[in-house]
């Protein structure tokens, strides 16, 4: 299965993802996972316990829509629920990215009960915003060991808010995603610019 075409191309992808997230500092060392659809049923996700800043193709673990591992030798890390689950309601998502940046990790200790982006030009690059730069909610989940309870909390969650483009676990991290890892990519960058307004302004506030 790593000889696909496919396969290779997303690997590379998230690869190059993980290289730039480590390079901002969004992801230290081996925490958060990044994955990318490979087909109807089957999606490429990272390895447990590797640098996301020294990824290459052995880096990566296919498993199917159930959780079952299709190739690798690892079993996959307990969050993997979380991006199954994302894949699983919307066909049009192509890549899930999980970051753990200084800035988000604050915020979703700070607003345990969610937090609202506003009044920002940058809201825009987000599809969850209207036209106008206005508002988007991040909602925060608390973090838990029970990654299959914490899924269906999220799914819930997007079955009521089906335009939300990302949400924050307390004291872990962004969840974002798009129709690709470019997508997914520009929603994180995105967010974490506007993470780090919002930490920069509160600070400035006081």
């Amino acid at each position: 299965m790593e000889d696909t075409l496919e396969f290779k191309a997303q690997a590379r992808a998230l690869a190059e993802a993980g290289r730039l997230c480590a390079m901002r500092g969004w992801i230290p060392t081996s925490v958060g996972h990044f994955s990318a659809r490979l087909n109807e049923q089957q999606i490429v996700i990272t390895a447990p316990g590797l640098d996301k800043g020294r990824l290459d193709d052995s880096g990566f673990m296919v498993v199917d829509l159930d959780g079952h591992v299709l190739s690798g030798d690892q079993e996959p890390a307990a969050e993997t629920f979380l991006h199954i689950v994302m894949y699983r309601r919307n066909p049009g998502i192509g890549a899930v990215l999980q970051s753990h940046s200084a800035q988000a990790t604050a915020l979703s200790r700070a607003f345990p009960q969610g937090l609202v982006l506003e009044h920002y030009e940058a809201l825009k690059q987000l599809p969850s915003a209207g036209p106008g730069p206005t508002a988007t909610a991040v909602p925060v989940f608390q973090n838990t060991t029970d990654m299959p309870r914490l899924a269906s909390q999220v799914d819930d969650c997007m079955a009521r808010h089906p335009e939300l483009a990302g949400y924050l676990i307390a004291g872990h991290g962004l969840y974002t995603w798009g129709t690709s890892v470019e997508a997914a990519m520009r929603h994180a960058e995105t967010f974490e610019f506007l993470f780090q307004c919002e930490v920069l302004s509160r600070t400035l506030d006081r």
